[in-house]
């Protein structure tokens, strides 16, 4: 309008002609109709990429909280489990070069719909081995199931059992070892989660720079925002849909319910954890259905037409309607880029801030990642809660504070005017705070249940033989019980025995859950007690469990709200601290450094780590280690929590010298040379200059797991 104005105005001076108005209304009117047209068109891309987003975000944590469930549904370590998290970085990386650069040059909505195909193919596939590799079975006494055979726990002598029974079980073993020698499903799972990984790869880079080529320059901050905190509610319904999936059997729908005779508590528990995945790929699946019909190029509104500063779409993506002359010049430019690689790369990695940054970045987000992967385990097995509560908690408590820290961190950037200095520190105070009030976790665990011959032994005194001999004793000596078993079962002394056989029970009463073991030689010895029966099932941990678990989650609620303060400034201090036209491939390194270092190893040794707390592993049916049945609590909360804090320890010393080098940047001598014209790494006086452009970019950037700093 306004340029309109000008024109008549100058026609209007030379001249009385008075068709000059009716071109100036159709001019006006035009302009009005495109600007309704790209108002409307990128609204709607921006409600699509928002549901992207949404989707992405909830199977991304949905797999978080299946971690114990898969651990268990196919009897892996937890190492193991860690390479199946990282996978999905894997495949993130594989293409992340080339959609970026080809997927720019092509249509981009339909690219974004083809990456949430692939992203609910591969969630649709993590969940087929469910449908292939036959019922779980779980170790129980075969009384306790429903069956015309009566059976004593503790077999004295194998003739007590019918040759028809034995021979019937036998090969049922051998059947069940011929199908499993010849599959290892969770490499479907694996599989999975890489394909997920690499369907996901287009949304981000694409999705943003779409709606920064053609939203109004002032409103792209504000639509990248949005589609940033849909991002972050995904998680919590993520995990809110694992919690519900754990309370289901794993094959509900399959099987009579009334025949399970394990509970959420047990150890062998496995929740429905693949109805999840078939929810999430759906989810993906809708998602994607907008992007098949948005227009490759959308109108550019007219301030951003007759802008000096062109858009990153329109510097190096060939339109449609531009010449052939145009390609050639974009090929020299591509040459000149590429010419310049090498020098661009040794001006970022000579920064010093920029680099010591990137290290306690890496340090830093190892701590993270690993603490977040495991943290469902570690509150199941260190506080006796079910996969159910756990994911409930986390989804609905941890996940809004790291949402409300990150408003936070910005909100105070915003209101006290913090400069490069002040966000380093404001960096710096929020890690430092947030492990010292991680290192108060260590006084808030319970301690081991007490399994007779592996955490005390069958007198009542704390065991501190081998694990394997000591779950032998004078009591089971006449059975013939084997040291594999995991059939758990809680005797009236509130003790846990590890099968009926091994607490020496000789009869029984009852079917499935309600199964009553009698006569049992152990129980009955343990602290001189005169009862000798047990229950199925495990026995629970002591009282003092339930109120550790609420001081946790309070500490763990303030922590992950401390800790996610500092993520903005950090941001903030990366972004100002280099060169202005290195801000996109400065964003880039730390991207790919951020996954390669942290976002792939950081599960795999903290499961590796985990592992080593474990006291009674479970045995695959054919042999062969499975998973962790039983941990050692201290011994866990020592390995997790120790390796979060001493990796977070040293981020703060690269923080810390990060900090020391600003200062010495931000001297009087500094702002001299900054003054007069020669820009250094992070002079204060060219930031303050910069800062208006430099909050845009901000905020249209984004900041990797953020959702899932935990």
């Amino acid at each position: 309008m306004e340029v309109s104005s000008k024109e008549n105005t100058h026609f209007f001076s030379n001249s009385t002609i008075m068709p000059v108005d009716r071109s100036s209304f159709k001019s006006e009117s035009s302009a009005s109709k495109e600007k309704q047209a790209c108002c409307g068109g990128i609204k709607i891309f921006l409600g699509a990429l928002s549901f992207v987003y949404f989707a992405k975000a909830l199977s991304g944590s949905y797999l978080k909280s299946t971690i114990t469930q898969i651990e268990r549904r196919f009897d892996i370590p937890s190492s193991l489990v860690g390479v199946i998290d990282g996978s999905f970085e894997i495949g993130n990386l594989l293409i992340i070069i080339l959609v970026s650069y080809f997927g720019a040059k092509l249509h981009r909505p339909r690219i974004i719909g083809a990456g949430c195909l692939i992203m609910s193919a591969g969630t649709f596939l993590i969940a087929m081995p469910q449908f292939f590799m036959g019922r779980y079975r779980y170790e129980r006494f075969s009384s306790t199931i429903n069956s015309t055979v009566s059976l004593s726990p503790c077999l004295q002598d194998k003739s007590q059992t019918p040759l028809s029974a034995l021979e019937k079980s036998q090969a049922k073993i051998n059947a069940g070892c011929e199908k499993e020698a010849g599959s290892s499903m969770w490499i479907y799972v694996l599989l999975g989660n890489l394909l997920r990984g690499i369907g996901e790869t287009p949304i981000q880079p694409l999705g943003i720079a779409y709606i920064d080529d053609y939203a109004v320059e002032e409103n792209a901050a504000l639509y990248i925002g949005c589609v940033q905190t849909v991002a972050i509610i995904g998680p919590i319904f993520g995990f809110l849909l694992g919690s519900l999936c754990a309370k289901l059997y794993v094959d509900i729908g399959f099987v009579d319910l009334d025949s399970v005779t394990i509970s959420p508590k047990d150890a062998q528990w496995v929740g429905a954890w693949w109805l999840g995945y078939l929810i999430a790929g759906l989810i993906s699946i809708l998602a994607g259905i907008p992007f098949w019909f948005l227009p490759r190029h959308l109108p550019r509104p007219q301030r951003r037409k007759d802008s000096s500063t062109s858009s990153e779409h329109s510097r190096f993506i060939t339109e449609d309607s531009k010449n052939q002359g145009a390609s050639s010049w974009q090929q020299a430019k591509l040459a000149e880029m590429a010419k310049d690689f090498l020098p661009s790369l040794k001006n970022l990695f000579g920064n010093p801030v920029y680099i010591l940054y990137l290290c306690a970045s890496i340090i830093q987000f190892n701590s993270l990642i690993g603490m977040v992967t495991y943290k469902p385990k570690y509150i199941e097995q260190q506080y006796g809660q079910t996969s159910s509560k756990t994911n409930f908690v986390i989804g609905l408590i941890n996940i809004p504070a790291v949402a409300f820290g990150i408003f936070s961190g910005g909100l105070i950037m915003k209101r006290f005017g913090v400069g490069v200095v002040g966000a380093a520190k404001l960096s710096l105070g929020s890690s430092f705070f947030g492990y010292l009030l991680l290192l108060s976790l260590f006084a808030m665990g319970c301690g081991n249940s007490e399994v007779a011959g592996l955490t005390v032994s069958y007198h009542g005194a704390e065991a501190v033989s081998d694990h394997e001999q000591a779950l032998f004793s004078e009591c089971n000596s006449g059975c013939s019980c084997s040291r594999n078993d995991w059939d758990p079962i809680c005797g009236e002394n509130g003790v846990t025995y590890v099968s009926p056989c091994l607490a020496g029970c000789r009869a029984s009463n009852g079917t499935g859950k309600n199964t009553v073991f009698f006569n049992c030689s152990c129980v009955g010895t343990f602290e001189s007690s005169q009862s000798s029966s047990a229950v199925v099932g495990p026995c629970q941990k002591g009282n003092e469990c339930p109120k550790m678990f609420l001081y946790f989650l309070i500490i763990s609620v303030i922590t992950s709200y401390t800790l996610s303060v500092g993520g903005t400034p950090g941001y903030i201090l990366l972004l100002r601290c280099i060169k202005p036209h290195l801000k996109s491939f400065a964003l880039g390194i730390y991207t790919l450094a951020i996954r390669v270092l942290a976002g792939i190893p950081a599960p795999v040794y903290f499961g590796v780590a985990i592992d080593t707390a474990c006291l009674k592993w479970g045995s695959k049916r054919c042999g062969g280690r499975g998973a962790c049945r039983l941990y050692d609590s201290s011994a866990l909360r020592y390995v997790y929590l120790g390796l979060t804090l001493v990796l977070g320890t040293v981020s703060i010393f690269f923080s810390v010298a990060v900090l020391c080098v600003l200062r010495k940047k931000s001297s009087p001598q500094d702002e001299t040379l900054s003054a007069n014209g020669e820009r250094g790494a992070c002079g204060t006086k060219s930031r303050k200059d910069n800062f208006a452009n430099s909050d845009q970019l901000i905020q249209s950037t984004y900041w990797p797991e953020k959702e899932t700093r935990l």
